[in-house]
């Protein structure tokens, strides 16, 4: 860079400058040195070239293909818990990994494609610069515009309608299939009708499977989904964490085929797990209530549901010396002293609060005497607030 003000051009004779003066007056200035540039393609029209171009549009072709998979697989694959022994098993079990193969595959394209346009169409150029600290002169503002549009002309981008073409449909393609799937992530059940739908009551309503008014027991998860378990206060550790379903006598113990599938729908239903805590009365005297939730809790047991207030993920790790609930997929926390408000990462609501108590066999049950049993407010990323 000249340390005299007559190289620096007038403002009149910047505006005269042809674009390859700009581009050259720009470099000066930046203090940079072009050793070497050649255009990758000084004849065009060869079969290099054109096997260049399709080359890049290959890639872009691919990353467009890979979304439309994904988009469909989001939309029409089976997504529904599902056991060993039922049909459309391993099309659930594969769902999560081919939408990763998928949408991260169509990324990658995208980005492979992007390079071989570096490496193919913009002209080799080997240069060397000077570091400098500062703000940037309005003429070093104009200088750097005309060397962009220079490189964006050069590369002869702009007359390669395949490149142009397949680039569209790649990057059109992945950004309708990541909106749906983005915002098909806040929906639970858009052809649901009535007050039935699993919106607004999960398998602890009074209402769920047309068993009105029946008690609802608190099952563990024994790994086996037709082992009945159910919990009594007297089970569990001060300081401990445990997973619990819920569970009706009409839902019976797995004798018959309907029982089965009563005992898989209480488990696999998505809101339908909840955590179990059980403070040590030293943390129980501390613990801070929600407003109108006071009653929820039994003793030094509370229960939340394991859907994360943020996108819908498991909270399945709890800090027993911080009284941390953690979710692993945004690293949200909870502070379970709290009524599991969050403290922490991009959740913005506390965790849904279900109201228990222990019923005259001395079980662990879901308190009807508190809107049925269930929820009070909608458990997950929902876009609707219940009124109590």
């Amino acid at each position: 860079m000249s340390d005299s003000n007559k190289d620096i051009p007038s403002d009149e004779e910047l505006a005269a400058m042809s674009q390859e003066d700009k581009v050259r007056l720009g470099t000066n200035l930046d203090g940079v040195e072009i050793i070497h540039r050649a255009e990758r393609y000084p004849e065009p029209g060869t079969r290099a070239e054109k096997r260049s171009e399709f080359t890049v549009a290959a890639w872009f072709i691919i990353a467009g293909l890979l979304a439309i998979a994904g988009f469909a697989l989001f939309i029409w694959n089976r997504w529904e818990f599902t056991m060993p022994e039922e049909s459309g098993y391993w099309a659930y079990t594969l769902y999560t990994p081919l939408l990763g193969v998928t949408f991260g595959g169509a990324i990658l394209a995208l980005g492979f494609g992007v390079i071989q346009i570096t490496k193919r169409f913009i002209p080799q150029e080997i240069s060397v610069q000077d570091r400098h600290d500062g703000g940037s002169a309005e003429i070093d503002k104009v200088t750097i515009v005309a060397e962009l549009k220079d490189a964006a002309e050069t590369s002869t981008l702009g007359r390669r309608k395949v490149i142009l073409g397949s680039a569209a449909f790649g990057l059109g393609a992945l950004g309708i299939a990541g909106g749906v799937a983005a915002i098909g992530g806040f929906i639970k059940n858009p052809w649901a009708k009535g007050d039935d739908a699993p919106l607004w009551n999960t398998g602890w309503s009074p209402i769920f499977n047309e068993t009105e008014g029946e008690t609802v027991f608190l099952r563990r998860d024994t790994g086996n989904p037709y082992q009945v378990a159910l919990v009594r206060p007297e089970d569990m550790d001060a300081g401990g964490m445990e997973t619990v379903f819920p569970w009706r006598v009409s839902d019976g113990y797995g004798e018959t085929e309907e029982s089965r599938h009563k005992l898989l729908e209480g488990i696999r239903g998505i809101r339908n797990s909840v955590m179990l805590i059980r403070f040590r009365p030293e943390d129980n005297a501390r613990v801070i209530k929600r407003r109108g939730q006071e009653s929820f809790n039994y003793g030094d047991y509370y229960a939340y549901t394991k859907v994360c207030s943020h996108l819908g993920c498991p909270t399945s790790l709890y800090e027993q010396q911080t009284h941390r609930v953690l979710c692993p997929c945004h690293q949200s926390q909870f502070d379970a002293l709290e009524f599991c408000k969050p403290v922490f990462g991009p959740a913005a609501r506390a965790l849904a609060q279900l109201p228990i108590t222990v019923n005259n066999q001395g079980y662990l049950v879901a308190n009807s005497t508190i809107n049925g049993g269930d929820f009070i407010e909608p458990v997950g990323p929902a876009f609707w607030e219940r009124k109590s």
